[in-house]
């Protein structure tokens, strides 16, 4: 048995230190309890199908496994599919997005969600698709390390480190750049969804993922920025709006919560396993963390088993 240190506790450091515990490890998560990570403000969309509109092969290939993965875990994952519509006047974006995805249907939007009857003349629904709420199933992932021993703390390591700490890991990681996504949290009792719904435009594209009590999170810019700070009122107006395109009576939903986070990410859009000065480090979730960490921590099981031998000095 080994022990190893986990830094962050966001989606990938959780996924990490769940199946280093379920492997019978000694485990520690490295915790910053002063700063969020990024993925609690993600919309926990588990939509391989959907992302293909616009990410790598690879995000459908590992993507496709992650509602299983999680369902074995938590809670809170839905198997609701996604719905995606366009305003008519955007209806050749509704055309592009079927001509770059797969695992879709063409549908009359008002039978797949009561709630959108009459406003939209067709969408693509996406059946196997799911969804989660992060902020649910990351507490719930703590509650489960924290039952099987695995302490949270903010000391220095006492093992072989892992680094899942995102952008935060940027000075030691220069590949890795800061994706801004800046979202929303409304409650409304007027309308009710089962599925997330995304809205098509050319310009700002969202997407309105039911939560419980009747809130939904509605994102996500994607700003190539390293500004932490608070959502610009640009784009609060500009998801206010997508959101009342939806459905009009989103126009009385209360404001309960808007955040920003930044998205770590290389070149490619895609997550890398690397091993220098003594430390492994998964990073780069980009917009994908609840879709594919879970993959990129099996690798990593794979990468550690196989390497009973690995040179931890090089």
């Amino acid at each position: 048995m080994s022990r190893w240190s986990v830094l962050g506790c966001g989606v990938a450091g959780l996924c990490v230190a769940t199946l280093l515990a379920e492997r019978g490890e000694d485990v520690e998560v490295i915790d910053d309890a002063s700063r969020r990570p990024a993925s609690w403000y993600a919309g926990g969309m588990l939509a391989p199908w959907c992302e293909a509109e616009s990410a790598p092969r690879e995000v459908i290939t590992l993507g496709q496994h992650a509602a299983a993965w999680w369902q074995q875990r938590v809670s809170s994952v839905a198997h609701q599919g996604t719905l995606v519509v366009a305003p008519p006047r955007d209806s050749q974006e509704l055309n592009r997005f079927a001509r770059m995805t797969e695992q879709h249907q063409w549908v009359e939007p008002g039978a797949i969600e009561p709630a959108l009857e009459g406003r939209f003349a067709r969408g693509l629904f996406f059946a196997q698709e799911a969804h989660l709420d992060p902020r649910l199933a990351l507490q719930e992932m703590r509650e489960k390390l924290i039952a099987r021993g695995v302490a949270f703390n903010s000391h220095a390591p006492s093992g072989q480190i892992i680094d899942c700490r995102g952008i935060h890991a940027a000075p030691e990681l220069p590949r890795l750049r800061a994706v801004r996504g800046e979202m929303l949290i409304l409650h409304s009792d007027e309308v009710q969804f089962s599925r997330p719904i995304r809205l098509l435009h050319p310009r700002f594209p969202c997407y309105l993922v039911p939560r419980r009590g009747g809130h939904f999170m509605l994102g996500a810019t994607m700003i190539e920025s390293d500004d932490a700070s608070p959502i610009s009122a640009r784009a609060m107006m500009e998801l206010l709006s997508a959101a009342y395109a939806i459905h009009p009576a989103l126009a009385e939903a209360r404001v309960i919560e808007s955040g920003s986070g930044l998205r770590p990410a290389y070149p490619a859009n895609l997550p890398e396993i690397h091993y220098q000065n003594h430390t492994f480090y998964l990073n780069g979730m980009y917009r994908h963390g609840f879709l594919l960490a879970p993959m990129l921590a099996e690798q990593l099981m794979q990468r550690l088993s196989g390497e009973q031998s690995y040179d931890y000095s090089a």
